[in-house]
């Protein structure tokens, strides 16, 4: 491995995703001290943070229970449907978000996430609700549990062409009485969080 730092994270920039998550503890040990904080925080952005945490506790890495931050929205079309998308890893429909890295304001989080996982444009964000707790709780086929602390946020002012990136198997609008059963949805806490607040203000109205 380069000594030169610049060095060190052009060829971190250069690997695959599949080869950034599999990094050795050995090989981030030798790494990370010839590294400024800048250079660190850049290198756990092109590695993601999750995963960059668990490479840095090598072999306990899928044995500790992680706290994540992160961003999930409810995208609602001019019907009133929710946008959901078909997880590739588990199969389930969830909303589109993901976790915050470092650096990064919640707000900054769902519109990277929302374009990547979608392809849209985010023109306007409210604030919905933060949901944290053992709901939140999710694991991974590759063994990894971590509770989710997430911002939760409304958007109905969006432009694009829909389209979805390799995590998803589709994305398709629901209605909310016509939602896949529980048991097939991701994020079913979100959800009712979001049933609960749409209730709350149409009764304002």
């Amino acid at each position: 491995m380069n000594t030169n730092t610049k060095d060190i994270l052009n060829e971190i920039k250069n690997l695959t995703v599949s080869e950034r998550r599999n990094l050795s503890y050995e090989e981030l040990k030798e790494m990370l001290p010839k590294l400024s904080c800048n250079e660190i925080i850049e290198m756990s952005r092109l590695i993601g943070y999750p995963v960059f945490t668990r490479l840095c506790m090598g072999e306990i890495g899928h044995h500790f229970v992680l706290l994540q931050d992160g961003a999930a929205a409810i995208i609602v079309n001019a019907e009133g449907q929710i946008l959901l998308q078909k997880r590739r890893d588990n199969d389930e429909w969830g909303l589109p978000g993901g976790c915050q890295e470092v650096g990064e304001s919640f707000s900054e989080v769902i519109i990277r996430e929302v374009k990547e996982e979608t392809n849209l444009d985010v023109d306007q964000l409210q604030l919905i609700d933060v949901v944290s707790g053992m709901s939140r709780k999710n694991a991974y086929p590759n063994g990894d549990v971590v509770i989710n602390n997430t911002i939760l946020y409304y958007i109905d002012q969006y432009h694009g062409e829909l389209k979805w990136d390799e995590e998803s198997k589709e994305l398709r609008f629901f209605d909310l009485e016509q939602l896949p059963d529980e048991d097939k949805q991701n994020d079913p806490d979100l959800i009712k969080v979001y049933k609960k607040w749409r209730e709350k203000h149409e009764t304002k109205r």
